[in-house]
């Protein structure tokens, strides 16, 4: 473990419940990822403080404070993990981790420990539990020995989780020597004066550091007063209000709209907020490009003048979108992503495109693409196994657009179709440039004529090996037989970088509602609009008048062998009946999210038997289909399995 380790199944534990995902320890710190994408975590080394070790149920969780007073609690390191890493952080951090014991007798008179923001509470000198006090809210002295903490509400605390933890009372007697007092002040009083000093009490308060009056926001739609508090934001609208803790913005993207008054700010969240049965991972906001605001910050002199005076101005005076974000930036800590360097044929930073029937632009960004406004979709770079590029079939418009298929390591894809054709070389070098896999029509079958026409710019004189081989392909020709039985579309698994629901109502667009879709493929037509057929040659079969006979349809041969099925494919037939009884009179449509939903929440460990099933079956697939010798059903071998 010189150069350090890295370690699955870790989760990251809070107030929002447990996250999954992957764990790295090196030399320079720690960074956390959460399985599937969204909220990450990294530590500096010089920022760690404190290391602590403690054996929980079933496994073991490693405590990191920050200089800030924060603490990270990681849990999921077996037994032999925790030598490795206690000699790891004592070589290379020069911190030795300290081992603490977890009470479990039950008991509910003990003492309080607070270290940096943490308040621990200990029964015989083993820990019962921890709170963090920047989660505290407000306090309250109930007679002469009860102290109240309540705790910030969050829309997004309850997303993943059932019960969240609101409030907490401390009985602290008068005859308590670890706050001592006197006749004015008993040690209750003692004990909530230290807690006012230490957590973010106040900002629960109604008064907003400053207020953005009627934006547009576009998920979830509506018009809302955006309120921006001292550890919060709200979201104030007629009939909805939410209110989402600044530790829940994982990043905010600043996108200008090209050719429009418009400047698109999303607020990224994980976890995300809930409206009704619908999760919004994105809060895409609307703002007019020219507005010019003036705005002075709400804030008691003395706290900007300790806390905020690096980070805000007094007061701002500019465009609307870069005064709340740069208020945002500084009251929340949270990272900006704006456009790089990519540029589109209109001198913009996004593509036209349509995802899920629904038009939008497609932003190549840095490190992502970001579709908006409706579903946001926000891909990773690090999520992508390849991307294609394909003909658009969409009869005599082929010529001019084409599509994009963005294929994910977890085999989720993303159709992005109508992209103009003059945006080709645009998104080719911009793609080769990241280094991304780029594949050709079904893993390496050559494209069809079509692709060919659409892309061709013969304005451009550079050589394009991609668009070499489609255009050395525009001879080829292509079957307008239908394929019944393809499936179109695997579930997506209840991706978070996906937004559920789509617009206000019961989220029916999510990809995790398309169990199994059964698709027709459209009839397409090749560059001269003569209809072709599955052979390599023409045919030379007409009527009198000139007139081609049309092939009659293949059918599928039944005997073709069964395709895999997928880890999430064998979960949701053992609990999809579980899911109907849990939920009587369930709408067939929302079985699908619902079971996305729980599939989400297992951990690698409940998942490993769905996989290995998987696993047993792709290969039973692959045997089966090596010794089928017809041709024209091969080509039907689904995609996910050839790379």
């Amino acid at each position: 473990m010189a150069d350090g380790h890295m370690f699955n199944s870790i989760s990251l534990v809070g107030r929002g419940g447990a996250n999954p995902g992957q764990l790295r320890v090196h030399t320079r710190g720690l960074l956390w990822k959460k399985q599937g994408g969204g909220k990450a975590v990294e530590v500096d080394k010089s920022d760690i403080v404190r290391i602590t070790w403690m054996k929980v149920p079933r496994s073991n969780q490693l405590g990191v404070q920050v200089k800030d007073g924060l603490k990270y609690k990681f849990v999921g390191f077996r037994d032999q993990d925790v030598a490795s890493l206690t000699n790891f952080f004592q070589n290379s951090c020069g911190i030795p981790p300290e081992e603490k014991q977890l009470s479990v007798s039950g008991k509910n008179w003990g003492e309080l420990d607070i270290n940096g923001n943490m308040l621990s509470f200990l029964v015989g000198g083993k820990q019962a539990f921890e709170v963090s006090l920047a989660d505290v809210s407000q306090t309250q002295l109930q007679g002469k020995n009860d102290v109240i903490l309540e705790f910030h509400v969050d829309d997004t605390t309850g997303a993943n989780e059932k019960d969240s933890l609101m409030e907490m009372s401390f009985h602290i007697p008068n005859s308590n020597t670890q706050f001592v007092g006197d006749e004015n002040r008993p040690p209750a009083q003692v004990f909530r004066d230290k807690i006012m000093s230490m957590a973010d009490v106040g900002a629960g308060g109604e008064e907003a550091v400053v207020t953005f009056e009627t934006i547009t926001i576009l998920t979830p739609r509506g018009r809302y007063n955006v309120e921006l508090h001292l550890s919060f934001l709200r979201l104030q609208g007629q009939a909805t209000d939410f209110k989402i803790q600044y530790s829940s913005i994982v990043r905010v993207f600043v996108l200008p709209k090209s050719n429009q008054p418009h400047t698109f700010v999303v607020v990224t969240l994980d976890p995300p907020i809930r409206k009704g049965q619908t999760l919004y991972p994105h809060i895409v906001m609307q703002f007019e490009t020219d507005y010019v605001v003036e705005s002075t910050l709400m804030i008691n002199d003395d706290l900007y003048a300790s806390k905020y005076k690096d980070k805000l101005e007094p007061s701002y005076k500019g465009l609307i979108h870069e005064v709340f974000t740069m208020i945002l930036r500084g009251l929340s800590s949270t990272k900006l992503t704006r456009p790089g360097k990519f540029r589109s044929s209109q001198d913009g930073y996004a593509v036209k495109s349509s995802l899920k029937a629904e038009d939008g632009v497609l932003y190549p960004l840095e490190k992502s693409f970001f579709f908006l406004p409706k579903p946001p979709t926000l891909i990773l770079h690090d999520e992508i196994d390849y991307v294609e590029f394909e003909r658009h079939a969409a009869g005599g418009s082929n010529m001019h657009y084409f599509d994009l298929l963005i294929r994910l390591k977890t085999e989720q894809e993303h159709l992005f179709r109508n992209i103009q054709r003059n945006e080709y070389h645009n998104l080719y070098d911009f793609i080769s440039s990241k280094g991304l896999k780029i594949m050709n029509l079904g893993g390496g079958v050559q494209a069809p004529d079509g692709v060919a026409a659409a892309l061709r710019d013969e304005d451009d004189d550079a050589v394009d090996p991609h668009l070499e081989r489609i255009k050395n392909a525009a001879g080829e020709e292509e079957s307008d037989e239908e394929d019944e039985d393809f499936v179109a579309e695997k579930d997506d698994e209840g991706s978070p970088t996906d937004d559920s629901g789509g617009d206000d109502s019961d989220g029916s667009d999510s990809d995790s509602e398309k169990e199994k879709i059964t698709k027709k493929e459209p009839k397409r037509e090749a560059a001269g609009g003569s209809k072709t057929s599955s052979s390599k040659k023409r045919s030379s079969n007409s009527n009198d008048d000139g007139s081609k006979k049309k092939k009659p349809k293949k059918k599928k041969d039944p005997n073709a062998p069964k395709r895999a099925m997928s880890g999430f494919m064998f979960f949701s037939q053992l609990e999809r009946e579980n899911v109907k009884k849990d939920n009587p009179g369930i709408a067939f449509k929302d079985i699908g999210r619902v079971l996305g939903e729980r599939w989400n929440k297992l951990t690698a460990e409940e998942k490993a038997p769905y996989e290995a099933k998987a696993q047993i079956d792709k290969k039973r697939y692959q045997n089966e289909i090596s010794g089928y010798k017809n041709p024209s059903t091969v080509d039907l071998v689904d995609e996910s399995d050839s790379s």
